[in-house]
């Protein structure tokens, strides 16, 4: 990773001035490989899946001048080389904010072109416009909470020790689910609340050590994307499920919430956007 695409050489916890003017140069690509090599992850990767952002502050001119909005939703790959700081998203957003285009299409246009060239692969954006905003789902992901377990903690760092599974009984399907993710952002300590999903076929997890896991985030500094990976590699080394797929959702900050999803399930189906309670 150069020295430029550096997470602490993004506009993260500098001050800032919001450009009005269309600018796709506030964008800031972060490469993937980095945190992953720290994970052991180089050649194929053991999952595939997809980032979904959804943006709650995206707003332009028409060519009369009157202020248009929209709410978008953007998936990108697993496997692009690189994130986007969202920062810098949200800089690049309102550069929009002063800006005529002569319709939606032009919009999406505009978007496509420059975040598909910010991740370094193509990403597929949806609209959504006011008169369809009464559409927009709510629902809390489906699955046993883990939160109901009265565990005592008392280190707040990930440790991939309290993860263990039962090898010499029948294999099984779950999906387990938590409320309790918490981590802080990689560069400026803020914290990101989350909500997180894991399902599996294989060696039943113990779900106290799960849950326990899970809040040793607490402490942790990493972008949303990296403690997912390292959610996912984690169950996989330790508890060796067959399948497995773990996604979050975490709570937006600066109009966006980021929900990564890893999987290696062979139907690959991608999961609901659906936002929950506190998104």
């Amino acid at each position: 990773m150069t020295k430029s695409h550096q997470p602490e050489a993004s506009p993260l916890g500098k001050p800032s001035v919001y450009q009005t003017q269309y600018d796709p140069s506030l964008l800031f690509p972060i490469p993937r490989q980095g945190k992953r090599d720290e994970l052991g992850l180089t050649g194929d990767l053991p999952f595939f899946g997809v980032d979904i952002w959804n943006a709650y502050e995206i707003s332009w001119l028409n060519m009369r001048g009157k202020p248009q909005i929209a709410i978008a939703k953007i998936m990108a790959p697993a496997d692009s080389p690189n994130i986007i700081e969202s920062k810098s998203f949200k800089l690049y957003l309102n550069s929009f904010n002063q800006t005529k285009l002569g319709g939606t299409d032009a919009l999406l246009e505009l978007l496509r072109a420059d975040l598909s060239a910010g991740f370094g692969a193509p990403v597929q954006i949806t609209l959504t416009l006011p008169e369809d905003f009464s559409k927009v789902a709510i629902g809390e992901l489906e699955g046993m909470l883990l939160d109901r377990l009265d565990i005592e903690v008392s280190d707040y760092s990930p440790d991939a020790s309290l993860l263990q599974a039962t090898f010499d009984e029948p294999v099984v399907e779950e999906t387990l689910v938590s409320n309790l993710l918490k981590s802080n952002c990689l560069v400026t300590g803020q914290p990101d609340w989350g909500s997180v999903q894991i399902h599996y076929v294989g060696p039943q997890i113990n779900q106290a050590g799960l849950l326990h896991y899970l809040i040793g985030f607490r402490e942790h500094n990493e972008f949303h994307e990296q403690c997912v990976e390292r959610i996912f590699m984690d169950i996989l080394r330790q508890c060796k499920p067959h399948k497995l797929a773990v996604y979050a959702r975490y709570t937006r900050r600066g109009g966006l919430d980021i929900n990564p999803w890893r999987s290696n399930f062979s139907t690959g189906k991608q999961p609901s956007n659906a936002r929950n309670a506190r998104q």
